[in-house]
């Protein structure tokens, strides 16, 4: 099948792992995720890209959508893994101007690294990010040819905090700011409302939504990413795993199912997001999530060979009624047998070919402690949207 694409994550996050847990939204943010990230460190973010790269090829992962700081770093391990990614250097309105040139000037070498590393600009989210530095955002994508990756109506806390404070919802906000016009994968989505389809149909041919339910799930968030609803007015939407901090895993099959399941119990039907639609949005969906809706998502000539085999003769997916029913609801990451990216074998046997997993392990576990020390006091920003 086509490789999969996991269409929002902050890859690096893996090291955190396990370490905020049983939290709600505000506390995961402001008592440990944004305290541990000024931890963070070139190298802390090179080993833990390592890891995610690797535990996302061994699950048929072929390219990533990311969202985090130090993305050279990133680059690096994503080239030497052989995986595909389009990095999104992150920046908040806090961090200063130079702060934010620094960023945009991040993602134009990107660009120039390597064929399988694209870039675009990435704004954290709208709420850490001034409607100033988003005009400032989408007049450098529009000069650059680039897209923008950030969060947006992550919840309906958020876009009921942005009317009672701006009088407009998050969309409102990238339209009016010039971010829909450049294009955007808007992560999550899960506070758009019904108003907010209109301005999203007006730039449906550059717009995606990124969604990643077991985080909503895990952090009693309320509300889903309203699929339907976007598909209904022509945006493309992706599957994605968001990072490993709440998610736990990088495992896209565990997305995939919680995208059917969810959906079902949020339109209260059984026959919504059928097989063939789940298939479609991780596949396709997702290709244009990654801004390369031309180049992978789909097994047919004149496409990237990025293919992943999967050995549906487990216990666990037997007997085989019906091959899509098993690739949604019953494979699991361990399944995938060969992957290749860009006609490359880089998971052979299920063993990667281009690390040394023993090495990327053993990195990560000598490193992982010193970025969860909350000793240091301070936070990279303040969760209040």
């Amino acid at each position: 099948m086509p490789g999969l694409v996991n269409s929002h994550t902050h890859s690096p996050m893996v090291m955190m792992r396990g370490a905020a847990e049983d939290l709600a939204i505000e506390d995961w943010f402001n008592r440990r995720i944004w305290p541990m990230e000024v931890n963070l460190t070139a190298e802390r973010v090179r080993v833990g890209a390592r890891l995610a790269c690797a535990e996302m090829l061994l699950g048929g992962v072929t390219t990533f959508v990311d969202h985090y700081f130090h993305a050279d770093q990133i680059a690096a391990a994503a080239i030497e893994s052989g995986i595909r990614a389009d990095l999104a250097p992150t920046f908040f309105s806090s961090a200063g101007q130079d702060a934010i040139d620094a960023a945009f000037e991040t993602t134009r070498d990107l660009s120039t690294r390597h064929p399988r590393i694209t870039a675009s600009l990435g704004p954290h989210a709208t709420y850490t990010v001034t409607d100033e530095d988003l005009r400032r955002t989408a007049g450098r994508a529009r000069a650059d040819g680039r897209r923008i990756h950030l969060h947006a109506s992550e919840t309906e806390d958020q876009t009921r905090a942005s009317l009672e404070k701006h009088g407009v919802t998050p969309i409102q906000v990238l339209e009016q700011t010039g971010v829909l016009e450049a294009g955007a994968l808007i992560a999550h989505g899960c506070g758009i409302r019904e108003e907010d389809l209109p301005i999203l149909e007006r730039y449906a041919d550059r717009t995606t939504v990124a969604s990643c339910p077991k985080v909503y799930l895990k952090l009693a968030m309320g509300e889903v990413t309203p699929i339907k609803g976007l598909r209904s007015v022509g945006v493309d939407v992706g599957i994605g795993t968001d990072g490993a901090a709440v998610h736990n895993t990088l495992d896209v099959w565990e997305a995939i199912r919680m995208v059917a399941l969810t959906q079902k119990q949020r339109e209260h039907d059984a026959e919504w997001m059928t097989l063939s639609d789940t298939l479609r949005f991780a596949t396709r969906g997702s290709a244009a999530a990654a801004g390369l809706k031309d180049q992978i998502g789909v097994l047919e000539p004149g496409r990237q060979a990025d293919i992943a085999l999967v050995d549906l003769s487990a216990p666990h997916n037997q007997p085989i009624h019906d091959a899509r029913a098993a690739l949604v609801y019953s494979v699991r990451a361990s399944d995938v047998v060969t992957v290749l990216v860009a006609g490359q074998v880089v998971v052979r046997d299920r063993q990667l070919t281009t690390m040394d997993l023993t090495e990327v392990l053993a990195e990560a576990k000598d490193l992982a402690h010193t970025l969860v020390d909350l000793s240091q006091g301070g936070a990279v920003q303040h969760y209040a949207p």
